[in-house]
């Protein structure tokens, strides 16, 4: 059984920083695509930035040059450093795996980020 668990989600203060984590419990880690994605509330679920097999990433643009995302496949974990956050990243943060070649997909239960002062 697939499962996705993240962790690292709280309150921060705006221009602080957060790091997500992400453990998947899933065989042939290395060849699922990575992503954390994140819905507020009432807004839809958007991407924040996927990460591939060997590391090439991309990012939302609201998240670009303050989010790193990174992955460990020996550890199958990924993470996402979190830096000079807003009110506006706050949002619940989901953890996505999907399946390079079948495209399957799984999701974890997600963790609450807030940014307030």
């Amino acid at each position: 059984q697939v499962q996705l668990v993240e962790s690292g989600g709280g309150l921060a203060q705006p221009g602080g920083s957060l790091r997500l984590s992400c453990v998947a419990s899933i065989d042939n880690f290395s060849i699922y695509i990575m992503g954390w994605y994140r819905q507020a509330p009432g807004k839809q679920r958007e991407l924040v930035a996927t990460i591939f097999r060997g590391g090439s990433t991309n990012y939302a643009d609201s998240v670009k040059g303050r989010f790193t995302i990174s992955r460990d496949n020996a550890a199958n974990t990924i993470y996402l450093q979190m830096s000079s956050v807003t009110p506006e990243d706050t949002a619940v943060y989901y953890c996505k795996a999907r399946h390079l070649l079948s495209g399957q997909a799984y999701w974890g239960q997600g963790t609450q980020v807030t940014v307030s002062s």
